[in-house]
């Protein structure tokens, strides 16, 4: 019978799931050190929150341990790379606690209209003062929802039924997509902000949205507009967002969640005016957390009595002999969509893909999640993998397609992608030379040979004598250097329209991309970030 350990306090209904199911279940939360390990190798599954911590270390030996349900979103406590390594599938519970958070943001809200803690906490004071807490009302004020995954959807639901006004803004998701939602698409951050009363943030925590509201952002908001953040600590500077709340810049605040949990004394929202702070109440309900028990134990019970495996954060829907014999294609699509997500302008609405020659006889499916994977995981939190790529592309309004077409042309298979956002359509294509190299070999009308690894320092020009030298030079100056170059053109003629691709040994410093966009003749101009040659993602590795 397989062994379920449950290592965090679990609501009885997920025990008496697992129970049901026939498992055998070793509740003992709150186990460290070696008894921890001990039963992390006795167990089939383990079903964790936010404790244990589940390390590359626990997970050295993992002996019998085939899989890690974490009963909530966020697998920051579990070294999913690891997990990876060892065979272990992690899965979360995305959906269980969206109520729960949607609830709390619409409670900060209307806390902040009213000055309900302030007033409860005079009044238990002895005072009495009804014009100090003079209010706004929510109905005809404009929300500004960034971020419309599920709770952000959530949120702006319970807005509208509050007769406010809802904008919503998610760089993922199309305008067309928005309005579908019954919301009123904003075509940027930067256009939303100085439209709303209230901003809501419901985006993950990653490098591109850390500081996402920050002094720039906050200054461009009007002075009696409130922020709430019941999302991740760290996509609103919490310095900058105390220094606006002081200096009345900005009219008021409701924060959940912190950069550092527990919330340090030394935090300046701590001693900020016209702000409210919950210590992390988005997901504490009593059903958000049965929920998330119950959406964790059945993921473990499919996964232990059926094979199926749902919500993965880490696996591919493929066998590993399958997955080892794609392996180099499957990176190259990964990259492909890396590639695309970097030099497409706008949101995405759509991507195409075509798999020529002997590509067309491959399992594409699983190509295209990966390219989708490229696309999506820059721009969202952990758990975009070869198994929920296409779900969450679907959710956010992309469509992706695909189509295949046996017939051969100047290499033996070729992936061709396009792009179609709110600005336009970007095509990349690559395939692969001798069997090993990764290489792109068209970038929009332009064909070329270029590595798909590292730096790459794209840009469209006028042919023209001396320019590729002016290049050089000015990389040369900065002490940048130049690996590889591919210069591609419209036609055979000089003097057209044409495009370049260095493969770079470091990252050009911002000096270094003013000065070659100086150049009259040179247009735009993109740097990419590309993994290196041969490293591969933990779900490939």
């Amino acid at each position: 019978m397989p062994r379920v350990l449950i290592a965090d306090k679990l609501e009885s209904a997920g025990v008496d799931l697992l129970t049901r199911a026939g498992l055998e279940v070793d509740n003992r939360p709150g186990l460290k050190g070696e008894e921890l390990k001990a039963a992390l190798r006795a167990a089939d599954a383990v079903i964790c929150r936010s404790q244990p911590k589940v390390t590359a270390e626990m997970l050295e030996e993992p002996g019998k341990l085939r899989a890690i349900a974490r009963a909530g979103v966020g697998v920051d406590t579990i070294d999913v790379a690891a997990a990876t390594r060892k065979g272990i599938v992690v899965m979360n519970t995305p959906s269980g606690n969206t109520v729960s958070a949607a609830e709390h943001t619409i409670a900060l809200m209307f806390a902040l209209a009213r000055q309900i803690p302030a007033a409860d906490a005079t009044m238990k004071a002895g005072g009495w003062d009804r014009n100090k807490f003079m209010g706004t009302q929510l109905a005809g004020k404009t929300l500004g929802v960034v971020g419309l995954g599920r709770i952000g959807q959530e949120v702006a639901r319970r807005a509208k039924g509050l007769d406010m006004e809802v904008v919503g803004y998610d760089p993922f998701v199309t305008s067309a997509r928005t309005a579908e939602l019954g919301l009123k698409p904003a075509p940027s951050l930067d256009a939303l902000l100085p439209q709303v009363d209230f901003l809501t943030m419901h985006i993950p925590l990653t490098p591109e949205t850390k500081g996402a509201i920050g002094p720039k952002q906050l200054a461009s908001m009007k002075a009696t507009s409130r922020i709430l953040n019941v999302a991740r600590g760290g996509v609103v500077d919490e310095q900058a967002l105390a220094d606006a709340l002081n200096a009345g810049t900005i009219a008021g605040a409701g924060v959940d969640v912190f950069s550092v949990e527990p919330a340090t004394a030394d935090n300046p929202l701590r001693h900020a005016k016209n702000i409210v702070l919950t210590p992390h109440l988005g997901a504490s309900t009593a059903e958000a957390q049965e929920n998330v028990a119950i959406e964790a134990a059945q993921l473990i019970a499919d996964f232990l009595l059926k094979g199926v495996v749902a919500n993965a954060v880490n696996m591919a829907a493929v066998d590993r002999a399958e997955l080892d014999s794609l392996r180099l294609y499957v990176d190259l699509a990964r990259r492909l969509g890396l590639l695309q997500a970097q030099l497409a302008h706008g949101a995405v609405k759509k991507a195409s893909l075509t798999y020529r020659g002997e590509l067309a006889s491959k399992k594409t499916k699983l190509l295209t999640a990966a390219f989708t994977v490229g696309l999506l995981e820059g721009a969202l939190s952990q758990g975009v993998n070869l198994v929920n790529a296409g779900v969450v592309a679907r959710d956010r309004g992309i469509e992706i397609a695909e189509s295949a077409n046996p017939k051969k042309g100047d290499f033996a298979g070729v992936m061709h992608t396009e792009v179609e956002t709110d600005a336009g359509t970007q095509v990349a294509a690559g395939t692969l030379f001798g069997d090993q190299y990764l290489r792109l070999v068209q970038l929009g009308p332009y064909r070329l040979e270029s590595y798909l690894d590292g730096t790459l320092f794209v840009f469209k020009h006028t042919d023209a004598p001396g320019l590729i030298g002016f290049v050089g030079t000015i990389f040369g100056q900065h002490d940048v250097n130049i690996a590889a170059m591919n210069v591609g053109r419209t036609g055979n003629a000089p003097g057209g329209e044409a495009i370049g691709v260095l493969n770079l040994d470091g990252q050009p410093s911002g000096a270094a991309v003013d000065a070659v966009k100086a150049h009259d003749k040179i247009g735009s101009v993109t740097v990419v970030k590309l993994p290196p040659a041969g490293e591969l993602p933990a779900w490939l590795a």
